[in-house]
């Protein structure tokens, strides 16, 4: 079966710009809107999960969703201490630390009147260890038993007083911001750090929201340190992969944003098949005479079918070009919402993958495939003469 020449598709979109532009803006609007939604998700998805090491394992009160509504006692903490599978760092260091997380509202930084809950995370000597994508990108580390405290970047930068040297009125008692870190675009980098003896009182907290602590051998020792913990009498508290954890703290939001998101996909994805549809019956209706001319000189109704369905599909293909560049510029935006499980402000930036590329172009192609199918049909079934009748 002889095939038309790509060439002539692409003159037949070129001698008709106008309505190529238009149709092309309809796709890449339905493909922009896709994107986003999806590097939204991806992106809060990463950076909650990207906060859990594999290697750690985190300990909370057996009915618990998250840290904030979770206690682990004082003497819980410590049966959990004498754990052999625990793994030491740096100087002999037991990378254990029993943790206490709390939500304070902050005012935002150049919003007067505006406020979010920021979390506030208790830590030991162990925490920092135990997180190693964290770095200090300011000040110090706060020393222990002060009221002292160490600011996420996204939360230095959001909320007035984080910076260093700034003050912070956390409960009864006035902390001091002794540095400022990163933590490789993670949920840490939207909180507070300090002390968490001292937390639990300025909280008014009976003991730990969570212990954290890291497996000598990740690969062996999680299961039956599980099952040693969960089957303990003396203990009502569940374990988790620290990783897992962060991912079902995910869910709730990325959920709720795609939800939201296939809606609006769906209203503008109609559209642009639509749109697509009557620029291709409107290229079907100007180029009769062609379409006979390529019958009559021996092109099968295969080949023009073929031919229409590659031009809508080159329409839409254009149309996810255009959306990717600024999907891709996006990257250099942050998002700020508040996260379900939490309730406190969380940070994280527009995240492209291959994965989501590659979903756009898919998603466009099919769109012009969809689109282009019924005219394609109806350019195939003209018959000769009348086609080259036709003035």
């Amino acid at each position: 079966m002889a095939t038309i020449p790509l060439a002539y598709n692409i003159r037949s979109l070129w001698r008709r710009k106008v309505t190529t532009l238009l149709t092309t803006a309809g796709v890449a609007l339905a493909v922009g809107i896709l994107l986003v939604v999806l590097m939204l998700a991806h992106g809060f998805r990463t950076a909650l999960i990207e906060s859990g090491s594999p290697e750690n394992v985190i300990v909370l009160r057996a009915s618990a969703t998250s840290e904030t509504s979770s206690a682990v006692s004082r003497e819980d903490a410590a049966i959990l201490k004498t754990l052999p599978e625990i793994a030491r760092g740096e100087a002999g260091l037991l990378l254990f630390a029993t943790e206490t997380v709390a939500a304070v509202n902050l005012p935002r930084r150049g919003q007067p009147g505006r406020s979010s809950n920021v979390t506030v995370r208790g830590i030991t000597p162990a925490s920092v260890p135990l997180r190693r994508q964290v770095r200090l990108l300011d000040g110090r580390l706060p020393n222990p038993g002060t009221a002292e405290v160490l600011a996420g970047r996204n939360a230095a930068r959001g909320f007035e007083g984080c910076e260093v040297g700034g003050t912070l009125q956390m409960g009864p008692q006035t902390w001091t911001v002794v540095g400022v870190f990163e933590a490789g675009g993670t949920a840490f980098e939207s909180e507070i750090w300090g002390d968490s003896d001292l937390a639990i009182e300025a909280f008014g907290r009976g003991g730990y929201s969570s212990a954290t602590f890291a497996l000598a051998d990740p690969a062996l020792d999680f299961e039956p340190v599980k099952a040693r913990i969960e089957g303990d009498k003396r203990l009502n508290l569940l374990v988790k992969r620290e990783r897992d954890y962060y991912a079902d703290t995910a869910r709730n939001l990325t959920t709720f944003i795609t939800i939201v998101g296939s809606i609006l996909i769906v209203l503008f994805s109609f559209g642009a098949v639509l749109g697509a549809m009557i620029t291709m019956y409107a290229f079907v209706e100007a180029r009769t005479r062609e379409i006979g001319t390529l019958r009559a000189l021996g092109f099968r109704r295969r080949s023009i079918l073929l031919s229409f369905l590659i031009e809508s599909a080159l329409l839409s293909l254009a149309g996810a070009a255009v959306a990717a560049l600024p999907a891709l510029l996006l990257q250099r935006l942050t998002f700020s919402t508040t996260n379900f499980d939490t309730f406190t402000d969380v940070t994280w930036h527009f995240r492209m993958s291959p994965v989501i590329f590659a979903q756009g172009f898919g998603f466009a192609l099919l769109m012009g495939l969809l689109g282009g199918l019924l005219p394609a049909a109806r350019a195939a079934r003209l018959p000769i003469v009348g086609a080259l009748r036709k003035a």
